[in-house]
C-alpha cells in the first residue's frame, strides 16, 4: 500500500486551473458528515460534486451523498444507483447546465491516501477524466478556527511516472514501459458567494448559536417488552429521517416568517393606533420602516394585485372559459352517444321487422319463390 505521502505530487499545479467554490457544498458536506456521526455509521463519507467548466474556470455548486459498496477494488460506487443519481440532478439543473466535476470525502491535512485511489479511478475511467478531489479535514474543526482557512483541500490528479526511493531517477531501458501512477496536486479556491446563498448562509449562521444536540435516550427498566417491540418496529430509515428533516426545515421558515409578519403588523398597529407626540413614552413612526414596509409590500403585487376589481373580473372570466371548454366537450360527448344509441335502434328495429315480416309470410311463400327464381335463370340462359 502507498504511503500518504507518495501520493502527492513533488510539483506543484501548472494546470492553471482556479476552483470556485460556493457555500452550499461546505454546508451539505458538513451535513453529511455530521449525520454520518451522529447515526455511527460506518465506511467512508463521500459525495460526488457537481459543477461547470469554462475554461480555466471549474465551479462547484451542488454535491450530493454517495454510497459505497463492499468492492472497493474495482467499483466501489453502484453504478447503477450513482447513473440514475446523477441523471436525476442534471435533469434538475438544466439551466445553467450541470454536470460532474469531482468527489469529495474526509482526508487528513497531510494530503489524501491510498484508500481514495478506486473510487478515484472509477471517476477518471468511467465519468470525468480530470475529476477533482475535495479533501475535507475534520481534524482542523476541534480547534478554535474562527477566522482561519476552511478545512478543505482541492486536489488535481496528474499521471507521474515512479520514482527511486532516494528522489534520483533510474534510467529507463529501451523498450520498457514506465509505471505511471496517480499523484494529486493542490489547486487554489475562491469561495463565489450567490444573492441567495448569502441570505441562507446568514440564516443558518443565526440560527446555529440556539442549536443543541440531544444524545438519544438509553433503553430504560421503565419500557415495557410491548413498547421496546413496537419501538424497533417503528424505526424510520434513512430517507425517511432526512424527509423529516426537510419537513422540519420547511416548518421552521415558516414560522419565523410568521414571527416576522406578525412583529410588522404589531409595529404598523401601534405607530398608528397610539402615535402621540407629546407623549414620549409612545412609539415614535419611523418613516424609513414605513418605506421599507411599504416596498416590501409593493413586491407581492401578485398576491394582493392593486385593481381588485379587475383581477376579480379577470379571473372569473378566465373561470368561465376553462367552463364552457369543459361543457362543450360534455355537449360533444353526448351527441356521440345519442348518434350511437340512434344507430343501434335502428338495427334493432330493422331486424325486429324483418323477424314480424317473415313470421306473416304463407308456408309455400318461400319454394315459389324459389321456382320463380329457376324460371329466370333458365330463361336468362335460353336467351343467351
Amino acid at each position: 500500500m502507498e504511503s500518504t505521502q507518495s501520493l502527492l505530487s513533488q510539483k506543484s499545479s501548472d494546470s492553471g486551473l482556479h476552483i470556485q467554490l460556493h457555500p452550499l457544498v461546505l454546508l451539505t458536506i458538513s451535513d453529511h458528515i455530521t449525520r454520518h456521526a451522529a447515526r455511527r455509521q460506518q465506511g467512508p463519507t463521500i459525495g460526488a460534486l457537481l459543477g461547470q467548466q469554462n475554461g480555466r474556470e471549474i465551479t462547484i455548486e451542488h454535491v450530493f451523498e454517495c454510497p459505497v459498496t463492499d468492492d472497493t477494488n474495482e467499483a466501489p460506487l453502484p453504478v447503477p444507483w450513482f447513473e440514475e443519481r446523477l441523471k436525476q440532478f442534471k435533469d434538475v439543473h438544466k439551466n445553467p447546465p450541470l454536470d460532474l466535476v469531482g468527489w469529495w470525502s474526509t482526508a487528513s491535512p497531510s494530503g489524501p491516501e491510498a484508500s481514495h485511489l478506486p473510487v478515484h479511478r472509477q471517476l477518471l475511467q468511467d465519468y470525468n477524466e480530470s475529476a477533482l478531489f475535495l479533501a475535507f479535514h475534520p481534524s482542523q474543526l476541534k480547534t478554535d478556527s474562527l477566522g482561519a482557512k476552511l478545512p478543505l483541500t482541492i486536489y488535481e490528479s496528474v499521471l507521474e511516472g515512479e520514482s527511486a526511493a532516494d528522489g534520483s531517477k533510474d534510467m529507463q531501458i529501451d523498450g520498457e514501459e514506465r509505471a505511471m501512477n496517480i499523484r494529486f496536486r493542490e489547486l487554489p479556491y475562491s469561495v463565489e458567494t450567490g444573492e441567495a446563498e448569502m441570505i441562507g448562509v446568514d440564516t443558518i449562521a443565526k440560527g446555529s448559536g440556539t442549536a443543541s444536540w440531544t444524545e438519544p435516550a438509553a433503553q430504560g427498566s421503565k419500557k415495557t417488552n410491548k413498547n421496546k417491540k413496537e419501538s424497533s418496529q417503528a424505526e424510520l430509515t434513512q430517507e425517511e429521517e432526512e424527509l423529516i428533516a426537510n419537513l422540519n426545515t420547511r416548518l421552521n421558515a415558516i414560522r419565523t416568517l410568521e414571527s416576522r409578519i406578525s412583529l410588522i403588523k404589531s409595529y404598523v398597529s401601534s405607530v398608528t393606533e397610539s402615535n402621540d407626540p407629546a407623549n414620549p413614552s409612545s412609539p415614535q413612526m419611523s418613516h424609513a420602516i414605513i418605506r421599507n414596509i411599504n416596498s416590501l409590500i409593493a413586491h407581492l403585487s401578485i398576491l394582493s394585485p392593486r385593481d381588485a376589481n379587475a383581477f376579480r373580473s379577470e379571473v372569473l372570466s378566465q373561470n368561465n372559459d376553462v367552463k364552457l371548454v369543459s361543457l362543450l366537450g360534455q355537449i360533444g360527448e353526448s351527441v356521440k352517444a345519442m348518434s350511437e344509441l340512434g344507430r343501434k335502434s335502428v338495427i334493432v328495429q330493422g331486424a325486429r321487422q324483418t323477424k314480424q315480416a317473415r313470421a306473416h309470410m304463407e308456408p309455400n311463400a318461400l319454394p315459389r319463390s324459389f321456382e320463380e327464381e329457376l324460371f329466370r335463370q333458365d330463361l336468362m340462359g335460353s336467351r343467351a
